[in-house]
C-alpha cells in the first residue's frame, strides 16, 4: 500500500491531557444537539477518529444502504482526533464519536464521564512489527535492540511496557525511541530502529512494499480496543431510543460490509475517502482478513451481538492503564460501557 495509509486510524493517538478536565467539567458532559427533522427524522452527527478511510465502511454503508434511514437518523459525519472527539461528545457539540477505546478509559479516569455504546472494535489494533531479520520472535529478543513509538504518552509505550513485563523485562533493557506517526513506518523499513510498537494495519502495507515483515500483536500481553462508538450520558440516558437505533443500524452496517467487503470498500473510497483510490484491493483484503475476522467479531459478538462489551475485557484495560499511572486510580468497566440491553 502506498502513502495514504499515512492516514490509517493509529493505536498511538496522543492520550489526553489534563487539560481536556478543564474544557469538559461533568455539568457539561450532558448534551446533545440531535434535532428533529422532516417526517420526525432525527439528526445526529458522529465524530470519527483521523480523516475518512476506507475501514470505516460500515458506517457509510449504514447510511447508504439506508439501514440509519429505516431507524429515523439522518447521521452527519465529521472527524476528529481522538482527545478532541471525546470532550465534544462530553460538551454535547456533537451526539456520538468513535474514538480509540484506549483514549476514552484515559478520559474518563480524568473525569470526562462519556459512555461507551457500542464496543465496536473487540480488540486493539497494536503490534510490534519487525523485519524478519531482526529474529524477534518474543518479547524477549528486544533486549538491547531498539524500538520505536510515536510518543511515551501513548498506548503503544503502555503495550510494549507491557510485552517487556511480561518477559521481566523493562524500558531499561531496550533503546526506546520517539518517531512521529508520518515516519515510524519508514523508520522500519530503512533500518534506523529493530522494531516499532504501532498499528497491525501497517503490518500489511509494509508487505505491500515487499518488506519481510513480522508482528506480534499487543493484545496477547495488554487487553485493549480500537475505535468505538461514545455517547454522553444524558443522551444514554433520556434518549435511549436513539442510541440503541444509532447501534441496530450500525450493526446492520457491520453484517453488510463482513459480507459484501469489496463492494463495500469501492464504495468507501468513491464515496468518502478517495485518497485511497488504487488500493482497494489490499484493503478489502484487510477488511476481511482484520476486520471481519478479529475485531468486528468475536467469541463475545457471536453469543450476544455485535458491538456487544466484554466487560472482563474493559476491566483489564482499565486496571492496566491505573497500573501504568496513566488515571489516577481505577474504576468499575459497567460505569463507562453500557450494555445494548440497558437500552430498551
Amino acid at each position: 500500500m502506498k502513502k495514504h495509509l499515512r492516514h490509517l486510524p493509529a493505536i498511538g493517538s496522543a492520550l489526553l491531557a489534563v487539560a481536556v478536565m478543564a474544557a469538559c467539567s461533568p455539568a457539561s458532559s450532558s448534551g446533545s444537539n440531535a434535532k428533529t427533522g422532516p417526517g420526525g427524522t432525527k439528526k445526529v452527527t458522529i465524530q470519527i477518529d483521523g480523516t475518512a478511510a476506507p475501514y470505516y465502511a460500515p458506517l457509510y454503508e449504514a447510511k447508504e444502504q439506508g439501514y440509519f434511514a429505516k431507524a429515523g437518523l439522518d447521521v452527519n459525519f465529521t472527524y476528529a482526533q481522538g482527545s478532541d472527539i471525546v470532550k465534544n461528545v462530553a460538551a454535547g457539540n456533537v451526539d456520538f464519536g468513535f474514538p480509540n477505546g484506549d483514549t476514552v478509559i484515559t478520559a474518563f479516569g480524568k473525569g470526562v464521564k462519556v459512555r461507551v455504546v457500542h464496543t465496536t472494535y473487540q480488540q486493539g489494533i497494536g503490534a510490534l512489527l519487525s523485519k524478519a531479520g531482526a529474529h524477534i520472535n518474543t518479547p524477549a529478543d528486544l533486549k538491547g535492540r531498539t524500538v520505536a513509538v510515536t510518543d511515551l504518552g501513548s498506548p503503544n509505550y503502555i503495550q510494549l511496557q507491557a510485552m517487556l513485563k511480561s518477559v521481566h523485562m523493562g524500558v531499561g533493557d531496550v533503546k526506546v525511541r520517539t518517531i512521529g506517526t508520518g515516519a515510524i513506518v519508514d523508520a522500519l523499513k530503512n533500518g534506523q530502529v529493530d522494531a516499532i510498537v504501532f498499528s497491525r494495519l501497517r503490518y500489511y502495507a509494509l508487505q505491500s512494499a515487499g518488506v519481510d515483515v513480522r508482528q506480534i500483536l499487543s493484545d496477547q500481553y495488554l487487553p485493549s480496543f480500537g475505535n468505538v462508538v461514545v455517547a454522553g450520558p444524558t443522551l444514554v440516558k433520556n434518549d435511549p431510543k436513539t442510541v440503541k437505533a444509532f447501534d441496530d443500524a450500525l450493526d446492520q452496517g457491520i453484517d453488510y460490509t463482513t459480507k459484501n467487503p469489496a463492494a463495500a470498500v469501492d464504495m468507501s473510497v468513491k464515496k468518502y475517502a478517495p485518497t485511497f483510490n488504487g488500493q482497494q484491493k489490499q484493503i478489502t483484503t484487510i477488511v476481511k482478513d482484520v476486520f471481519a475476522k478479529t475485531l468486528w467479531h468475536s467469541d463475545v459478538t457471536e453469543k450476544n451481538g455485535l458491538g456487544y462489551p466484554d466487560e472482563a475485557r474493559w476491566q483489564k484495560a482499565i486496571n492496566a492503564q491505573a497500573g501504568f499511572k496513566l488515571i489516577d486510580s481505577s474504576f468499575k468497566a459497567g460505569d463507562l460501557v453500557v450494555k445494548p440491553s440497558a437500552l430498551g
